[in-house]
């Protein structure tokens, strides 16, 4: 159970406004409004469900995403690859550690300059994930 929304600050609800996060029961929780009515919504399983969309991104481009570390890192051998490889194989659990720590407050701030955002609306589904950068379907 996380006790922090890991994308808190880069929610906002299906009218472009900010969604608060609060902690109820030790439990993070975003706080929707619609209405006048506020609605909890718990992080946990909305950060779950983007991380796994941005898994089968990252799996759909392992191959790009493997050279593009590679290259950034300046090793281009057959260890650092099998290291890369490995380390995507393993997402799941760097996902949970992820949530149990946290994203840094840093990291938030630069995917929101960026212009990463979630759109919720007040069921807690997830609407939609704008990542300015990345092709939409409708762009391939």
């Amino acid at each position: 159970m996380s006790r922090r929304g890991l994308f808190e600050g880069l929610v906002v609800d299906t009218n472009g406004q900010p969604v608060a996060a609060s902690e109820v029961g030790g439990e993070a929780q975003y706080v929707v409004s619609d209405g006048g009515f506020s609605f909890h919504v718990p992080a946990e399983p909305v950060d779950r469900e983007v991380l796994g969309q941005l898994r089968a991104q990252i799996l759909a481009n392992q191959e790009a995403v493997t050279q593009g570390t590679m290259k950034m890192l300046g090793q281009d051998d057959l260890f650092t690859k099998a290291m890369i490889d490995s380390s995507l194989k393993n997402m799941d659990e760097h996902f949970t550690r992820l949530i149990e720590h946290g994203l840094p407050a840093e990291a938030r701030a630069y995917l929101g300059m960026l212009g990463f955002r979630i759109v919720l609306n007040y069921h807690g589904e997830v609407v939609s994930i704008d990542q300015p950068g990345i092709a939409g379907p409708e762009e391939d």
